[in-house]
Parts: C-alpha cells; structure tokens; sequence
C-alpha cells in the first residue's frame, strides 16, 4: 500500500445479523462528524447504532438513523477551588456512561481517540472496544518528525538520526501520559497497561484518513516503531450538516452551471475556495490575506466566514463572493484550488474532490496535516507566519501552474471515489464485534 504498511481493507463479507453498536465522540466537528460517517454506515448495514455526543448534533444524529444518547460534557470548567483537568474529567464521564453501556448491553463500542469514557466503560463490563483516529496516526516511527510539528519526513541518515535524538523528549512526556492514563484506570477500578497511547485500541484502530498521507512504517509492532495488526487506515470518514446552495462567484449556483465571469475572469476561470477552520483565527487574518492577495488574479474566488461574523467589514474584490457558510460536499466539485487551515476535514474532503490544496496551518495537528500534503505532492504548505497576500497569491499560482500537484490531486479523488471508506470501516467493526480479531499486547 502507498504510503503505509497498515492495513486497509477486509475481505467481502454480508453484513449478518444486526449487531447493537455503540458509539462515541466529542462533539468538535473534526471528531464527531467522522463518528457520523461511521454511524451511518453502520446503521446502512442494517445495525443498531447508539452515538452518544453533544446534544449539538442531535438532530443531526437521529436524521442518518441512529439512536442518540447526550454526552458528558465534562470539559474543563471550574469546579470548587480548580477546574478539572482532562483525566479528572475522563473519570466523571466514565462513571456517567458506564449505565448506557449495561443498558445497551452492546456488541462493540468505538470511541473516538479523545473521548475515553465509552471505551473505559466498555473495559469495565467486558465489551470489545476500538478506536477511531479522525486525522492521521500519531504514533510515528523513532526517525520520524515529532508529531504536529509540522515538519517533513527525513531524507537523510543525518536527518532520521536528529529525530531519533529528538524523540527521547517525546518519549519522556508519553510516559508520563501512560503515568496519568493509570491513575485514572485506578480510579475506576482498571489495571495499569505497560505501553503508551494507551487510549487508542488494540483490539481494533481504524485511521480515517487518506493512506497516501501516512508515512511509510513498518508493520512489526509498536515496540519498532510500527503499527500492531489491528490498524487500519480506512480512507477518510467524511460528513457534514445539511447546507444550502450558493451562488458561485460568475452566477450559476453549486450543482448548476457557472454564468459570467467577473473581473476579467470568465465562466471558464479556476475557481478557489477560501475555507477557513471554523474554530481557529478568530480575526480571519486568512481569509483577508487571501482575499487581498487574490483580488486581481484571473480566477474566481468563492469565500466563507463559517458563520463566524468578522468584527470588521471584509474587503471583497469584484472576482470574489463571501457566504456565511459553504457545502464543501457540494462546492468542492466545482473547484480547482482550496485555501484553507488545513483541518483533517477541510482538507481530506477537497482532496476527495481532486483539488489542489494551498495550506495555511493555524495550530497543532494542522500543522502536521499540512506537511503531509506538502509531502504526497497533492498541495502547498505555507507557514502561517508567510501567509500574507502576496505569498498566498504565488501558493495559489503555483498550485495551477504546476501539472503534478493537481494530477496527484486527482489521483486521490479517483482513489477515494473507488473506495467506501465508510464501509470498510463498518465491516471491520463487524468483525470486531464477531471475535475475530487477535489482541495482541505489543510492547
């Protein structure tokens, strides 16, 4: 497999009798709309799907035909004389889910990788749990970049020999990670496990993303710095929350036909997507740069400011439109070049839809999402602090100028489009469910 020594598929199987699944996911859109993907295909299937998430997506929950169930929302708050911290809160929420899961009485639960409860509840009462990994995997090889540093893989002996240096840090503060993961497992009764990222199952990991982002590793287990046999990239998760259309900049709306061009861009102009993360760069300092560096480009610029209304008025060119909000499903089809954050989903959907992407990281894994990108040569990193309008004009340039970016573009939306991430996922729950993976305690 291309960028991977993980698994990424089973083999045809029905889907048998309906099994009683419980999921379970935070309710941040990067974690909870995959959960979605996941549920409906489950529910697909002919399952009984239980997801337990904020109550935010309720109605979003019961409309792909699952059952809901409203999640602790233990994030840290004050609480007495302190807030509580991450672990602190993971015991409440356990305790919390712990009657859903003995009234459910399910067949598996899958929690997503940062919402422990459902799966230390279903550790309690025995029942066969997995982990859902919405972005790619973290647990790198030891000459690998430091995860969500953003940086690329080495190329070099003198290269792969600084990360190994540099990961004796990181191993130092996944121990102590481990250290408070089996405090908290005290507290509610669990024995201690002698391995890091422990939140993340060995029973079954199923890695939403696009395996041509991960780095290539070894299949020899974690110990060596690979991945057990019970991962699998699946290929991206996604969903998202009905939308309406919006009229592309030119006339025509998403789905239709593009009308006149503006600006001295025709109909027939690339098309750019500015699609900011919706919980990063409170002063749209992307969306503005962008905006300006494009203004006089030949292209046609369609821009979102995810319901997040500027402060200050948004200077808009005459060859750009700016919506509140954006089906990315449906608009992204119609695009040539996305700018974006470079948030798991943004940027596994555009590259779904064989768009070249310019990425903008703002923070934490964003950072990493965007080198790996830069490195399956789909898009373009920009640092954020290099995002200014000029820069971000010569990213978008390059990105339509250069044939290979947007030929590797396309080469991932063929693939995505010859492969039901969402089934996959679902058959290998099943198979979970039905006993049939070895658990194996790599360490």
């Amino acid at each position: 497999m291309e960028g991977s020594g993980a698994h990424i598929g089973v083999g045809p199987t029905g889907a048998g009798p309906p099994r009683r699944v419980l999921l379970g996911a935070f309710g941040d859109p990067g974690h909870a709309f995959p959960m979605i993907a996941l549920g409906r295909a489950l529910a697909a299937r002919g399952h009984h799907v239980t997801l337990q998430t904020w109550r935010r997506w309720q109605e979003h929950v019961q409309a792909e035909g699952m059952h809901f169930a409203p999640a602790p929302e233990y994030q840290v708050f004050p609480s007495g004389p302190r807030p509580l911290d991450f672990y602190e809160a993971v015991v409440h929420a356990t305790r919390d889910t712990l009657p859903l899961v003995r009234q459910l009485a399910p067949d598996v639960v899958v929690a997503d990788i940062l919402t422990l409860a459902p799966a230390l509840a279903a550790e309690l009462v025995g029942v066969p749990r997995a982990t859902l990994i919405p972005h790619v995997h973290p647990h790198g090889a030891p000459d690998a970049p430091i995860y969500s540093l953003g940086a690329r893989l080495p190329r070099t002996l003198a290269g792969r020999a600084l990360w190994r240096q540099a990961q004796r840090v990181v191993d130092r503060g996944l121990q102590l990670g481990r250290a408070e993961l089996n405090h908290t497992r005290a507290q509610l009764g669990l024995g201690p496990l002698d391995y890091v990222h422990g939140g993340i199952s060995r029973e079954l990991a199923l890695v939403a993303t696009f395996p041509q982002l991960e780095y290539p590793r070894t299949e020899g287990g974690w110990g060596a710095g690979g991945w057990g046999p019970n991962t699998h990239v699946v290929g991206p998760l996604m969903w998202e929350p009905p939308a309406r259309d919006v009229q592309l900049p030119g006339g025509g709306e998403a789905g239709g036909e593009a009308g006149d061009g503006l600006n001295g861009a025709g109909s027939d102009a690339p098309l750019v997507l500015i699609a900011p993360s919706t919980a990063q760069d409170a002063q749209h300092t992307l969306l503005r740069a962008a905006l300006r560096g494009l203004a006089h480009a030949p292209v046609r610029v369609l821009a979102t400011y995810n319901r997040r209304l500027p402060a200050r008025a948004l200077r808009v060119p005459d060859n750009a439109r700016v919506v509140d909000w954006v089906s990315y499903s449906r608009t992204m089809p119609h695009c040539d070049v996305v700018v974006c954050h470079a948030g798991h989903g943004t940027l596994v959907r555009a590259l779904s839809c064989g768009c070249a992407v310019v990425a903008c990281p703002a923070v934490g894994d964003m950072n990493e999402n965007a080198a790996r990108v830069d490195w399956a040569g789909a898009g373009i990193r920009v640092p954020r602090r290099f995002a200014t309008p000029r820069v971000l004009r010569l990213a978008v340039e390059r990105a339509l100028a250069e044939p290979a970016i947007r030929a590797r573009a396309r080469e991932l939306a063929g693939w995505a489009d010859g492969h039901d991430s969402g089934d996959v996922a679902a058959r290998l729950v099943e198979r979970l469910a039905d006993g049939r993976f070895a658990v194996l305690a790599y360490v």
